[in-house]
């Protein structure tokens, strides 16, 4: 990497989920042992096993013990023991955000990894293919038992798709045709959920809010609180506790919108951003979808589950995410495993825009001779990646019958703070890797700074108390952090990236940019559609 050289972090947790009790361990411990990292790999509870024998296969393959580390410990003071230890360099999570709220709480300065939870919803509008929508909406809703963390719990019906008697009669009909029973009986289509249900999926099971009523009511068909036949909820009502309420399980909610502006709406209200997806013939409707969808990842005319390492890379945007957010099975997510600093001048660079030269020339009026030579050429770098990488649509799999997009969007809000014991060129650079991303950026510095004339200017105490009223989700943050800043972004649900600054435009821009991957079926019935 020219312009930065990178070393390991350390210690690593790996906490994995139950619902892929081996690919989704398999996926952490593996990168974050190729970052060059050790591992302490802690299973979840209620599939111990199934993360054992990932470990078992490392260590056959040759990996060391005192390389990965296997701890079956409850979710009791032992576990707690264990993320907030002080030896514990990061913790890599996949899990509810209830989990990733927990785990900052014990300890607040712990660089956590996290893909959290998702309220997913699949738009159906009239221009679809009707029975498609309806076969990818069932099985996005109630494959796995709805216990995936990208499942559909959605429907958004567009104009008369939502009073459509065929629509609901083929969703019905789907939904009732499911065979339900034990896992070990191999005519089984969908089996019980993992444990009894309780909270919130318990309510979803059994209450209808204000203006609803059930297509499919759900059956609790052992009596033991596990086996549950497929529910769809009708009239589901904007800001409603279902429409916004992340419940874990084959229940699924039916909502009208007006058109698709107002589909996507309800869509984006949810605080999640994980998946999403489309159903419509229209590709100016898909067109106009793409752009205004808020989800990590993206789905067009296909069911909105089953995401593949390298064809859709997987993590969400919102609170679906914690920590810097590079997607499992993507491009960069071995980038954040480890700590990039300051090596050498970058070798790549390229002719800048005018937008980009007038910013340097702005900063540079207020440093030294040797400041202008890095921040010329760290302004270079960012050039020729941003030209090779992050401007670009990347399909590395480069199918027929199916696009797998991967490609980069500005984060909308991101605050800059910088403390008095950050160098003036830091704040600088990252003035101008913002700049080049394309981002909209409000600054905040302890002391005035020449070159940041419109930077608020406050001490660490009062910056900390102002953090409730940020609308943004994510602080880039120079100099030493304060501790009561990292106990109100825990507080508040803000990611600190406090990563040092070089001059490297590949590690720069990510900084300032969130991953997204679309995946769009080519295809009607095996024709291709051009």
């Amino acid at each position: 990497m020219d312009g930065a050289g990178f070393s390991p972090l350390g210690v690593v947790v790996v906490a994995p989920p139950w619902n892929f009790p081996v690919a989704i361990p398999a996926g952490g411990v593996l990168a974050a042992l190729a970052a060059g990292n050790t591992v302490v790999l802690k299973p979840a509870t209620e599939t111990p096993r199934c993360a054992e024998i990932v470990a078992e296969a490392c260590w056959e393959a040759g990996i060391p013990p005192d390389a990965l580390q296997f701890i079956r410990t409850p979710d009791d003071d032992v576990g707690r023991h264990l993320i907030s230890h002080p030896d514990i360099d990061a913790v890599i999570l996949t899990g509810s955000l209830e989990t990733a709220r927990l785990f900052r709480g014990w300890r607040p300065d712990l660089r956590l990894f996290g893909e959290t939870s998702g309220k997913n919803a699949l738009i159906v509008t009239p221009h679809a293919d009707l029975d498609l929508a309806a076969a990818d909406l069932l099985r996005s809703a109630f494959g796995h038992s709805g216990q995936k963390c990208s499942a559909a719990s959605l429907g958004i019906l567009v104009g008369d798709v939502y009073e459509s008697d065929r629509f609901r009669r083929q969703l019905l009909d789907g939904a009732t045709s499911l065979a339900i029973g034990a896992t070990a009986d191999s005519s089984t289509v969908m089996g019980p959920v993992i444990l009894p249900a309780t909270g919130k999926l318990e309510r979803a099971f059994t209450t209808l809010d204000k203006g609803e009523e059930w297509l499919a009511r759900p059956r609790n068909e052992e009596g033991d609180g596990r086996l549950w036949s497929p529910g769809i909820r009708l009239g589901v009502r904007q800001d409603s506790w279902f429409h916004l309420t992340e419940c874990f399980g084959p229940v699924l909610g039916l909502m009208a919108a007006r058109d698709l502006d107002h589909a996507i709406a309800l869509q984006n209200a949810s605080p999640f951003g994980l998946t999403g997806g489309i159903h419509t013939l229209d590709p100016e409707e898909v067109d106009h979808w793409l752009e205004k969808v808020e989800v990590g990842n993206a789905y067009v005319n296909r069911h909105i589950t089953g995401a593949i390492v390298r064809r859709q890379p997987f993590g969400g945007w919102k609170r679906s995410v914690v920590g810097p957010g590079a997607k499992a099975g993507g491009p960069n997510y071995l980038l954040q495993l480890g700590t990039w600093t300051e090596r050498d001048l970058p070798v790549h660079q390229a002719k800048l825009d005018k937008k980009i030269a007038h910013v340097l020339d702005r900063l540079c009026e207020h440093l030294s001779e040797d400041d202008r030579v890095w921040l010329a050429a760290a302004a270079g770098s960012d050039q020729y990646w941003w030209e090779r990488e992050f401007s670009l649509e990347h399909d590395p799999s480069a199918l027929v019958y199916e696009a797998n997009i991967f490609r980069y969007r500005p984060i909308p809000d991101i605050t800059l703070r910088v403390e008095s014991d950050a160098f003036p060129l830091e704040a600088a650079r990252t003035v101008l890797a913002a700049t080049r991303a394309g981002v909209r950026m409000t600054v905040s510095v302890s002391e005035p700074l020449p070159f940041l004339p419109g930077a608020t200017v406050a001490p660490s105490a009062e910056f900390a108390a102002g953090t409730a009223v940020l609308s943004e989700q994510r602080i880039r943050h120079l100099g030493t952090v304060p501790p009561e800043l990292r106990a109100k972004a825990v507080t508040h649900e803000l990611t600190i990236i406090d990563a040092p600054v070089t001059g490297a435009g590949r590690i720069e821009l990510m900084h300032f940019l969130r991953e997204q991957a679309i995946a769009r079926t080519l295809h009607r019935y095996g024709q291709i559609l051009h």
